[in-house]
């Protein structure tokens, strides 16, 4: 990290996002961007996230979010303010974690 803000921030991914691979390719985006953090998939059909690193990247991110994989489409990526304890849902010695649903 360079020195820009650290932050973290939970999103709310809603359209088809569940089935087309969508928590993969997040992984994969949080992992290119060095990002902590997890996703997991909703009841709901949405999918949750939470992601923590430099303000900047994480603006990147969202967009990544905006335009998922090939076959999924988004509707709507929400987002607001996390906290450190929201990071807790990871998985023990990993970075970035894909969660069970919840």
């Amino acid at each position: 990290m360079n020195g820009d803000a650290v932050i973290i921030v939970r999103v709310v991914i809603r359209g088809r996002v569940q089935g087309v691979g969508y928590r993969a390719f997040v992984a994969r985006e949080a992992g290119r961007h060095q990002l902590e953090g997890w996703v997991r998939n909703c009841r709901d059909g949405s999918v949750e996230a939470v992601f923590k690193g430099e303000a900047a990247v994480i603006d990147d991110m969202i967009a990544a979010c905006k335009r998922g994989p090939f076959a999924a489409r988004v509707d709507a990526v929400d987002q607001s303010p996390g906290i450190e304890s929201d990071l807790r849902a990871r998985v023990p010695g990993e970075e970035f974690s894909v969660l069970p649903m919840f």
